[in-house]
């Protein structure tokens, strides 16, 4: 461990909310100390954002623990100061949704993302999935064809495949070729990989092509 304090971040593969997850999320809820999760949907602002957050409601309910939604939905939410406070006063936050690009485009260089990434510098988890997961680091798989683009950075040195098992064998082949000097993390549905400080661990069917980032 360095000396600096950081939390956990959990990298969900797909079908969250769901019994697959049900020991990982009850040693999430146990780890950071509270029976409050906050549920961002940015990534899924165009498709159903409201449908998600009633799933994690339903789920987190169900684990003794109230998920609360707050519609960071475009850059004008994610410029919004309030917004910011209600993510700094959280232990738990969960951003899930399927478009990285727009997760990256609404939160990148704004007082809600900094407030996220102030989450997980207190100690706190930050979790993620699907395409929000991909998202939090850099290089960020690109959606649209299996290449890299820049992601939000709070994981750095790594690129995570979410949903891995749809992936064809063409598709993953060309983007392990086109990695230069970073891993792949390939986490399909039902699984997980976490990083708490300095280590790291795999839930599930986790496959990683290299070698994490210390």
């Amino acid at each position: 461990m360095t000396g600096h304090m950081n939390g956990t971040i959990a990298l969900l593969g797909g079908d969250e909310f769901a019994s697959g997850y049900d020991a990982l999320d009850r040693r999430l809820l146990q780890t950071s100390g509270s029976d409050q999760v906050l549920i961002i949907p940015t990534a899924d602002a165009f498709e159903h954002p409201q449908r998600l957050v009633d799933q994690a409601v339903t789920w987190f309910a169900g684990l003794g623990a109230t998920a609360t939604g707050l519609m960071v939905l475009n850059r004008r939410d994610a410029n919004d100061a309030n917004n910011a406070a209600l993510i700094s006063n959280s232990k738990f936050v969960y951003l899930v949704g399927d478009s990285p690009l727009h997760l990256r485009g609404v939160m990148k260089d704004t007082p809600t993302w900094a407030a996220i990434a102030g989450v997980f510098d207190r100690g706190g988890i930050v979790a993620a999935s699907t395409g929000a997961a991909a998202a939090l680091c850099d290089p960020m798989v690109d959606p649209r064809g299996g290449a890299f683009t820049i992601g939000l950075g709070l994981l750095k040195g790594l690129a995570v495949i979410t949903r891995a098992e749809t992936w064809t064998a063409e598709r993953h082949k060309r983007s392990v070729e086109l990695a230069r000097g970073f891993p792949i993390a390939e986490v399909p549905s039902g699984s997980a990989l976490l990083r708490t400080g300095d280590t790291w661990e795999m839930f599930g069917d986790v496959v990683v092509d290299g070698t994490l980032p210390a």
